[in-house]
């Protein structure tokens, strides 16, 4: 079965959230949801980013251990998603979620300011 790259994302993305709900119990690994994976087109490298709710030193320490079961997790991949080659996974921290409600709160913040001037 041949997978395009975005298919195999998606894949990826699904069999890596199993894995860490139910195989992953490292307890470095806080609360870490999979946001995205983008795969390089010839398969062979994936990059799997994760948003980790917690403190910066926290989400540092989340993604070492990602980084750190690396192989458990690129093995299991292999035998769940039958592929001639396992991509190489790197993990990276996404803080997008981070980004957009430090955002909301300013808004929320300036939004509060301008009902209290127009009183």
């Amino acid at each position: 079965m041949s997978f395009r790259p975005e298919r195999l994302a998606e894949a990826i993305k699904k069999e890596i959230s199993e894995l860490l709900r139910d195989e992953l119990k490292d307890p470095r690994i806080g609360f870490v949801s999979i946001t995205a994976v983008e795969v390089s087109k010839d398969l062979r490298y994936a990059d799997i980013y994760a948003s980790v709710l917690g403190e910066p030193a926290e989400q540092k320490a989340s993604i070492k251990a990602l980084t750190g079961a690396q192989g458990f997790i690129r093995n299991e991949l292999g035998r769940r998603i039958r592929l001639r080659y396992t991509p190489e996974l790197t993990f990276k921290l996404d803080q997008s979620i981070d980004r957009g409600t430090k955002l909301i709160k300013l808004m929320e913040d300036v939004r509060g300011k301008g009902d209290i001037s127009d009183e």
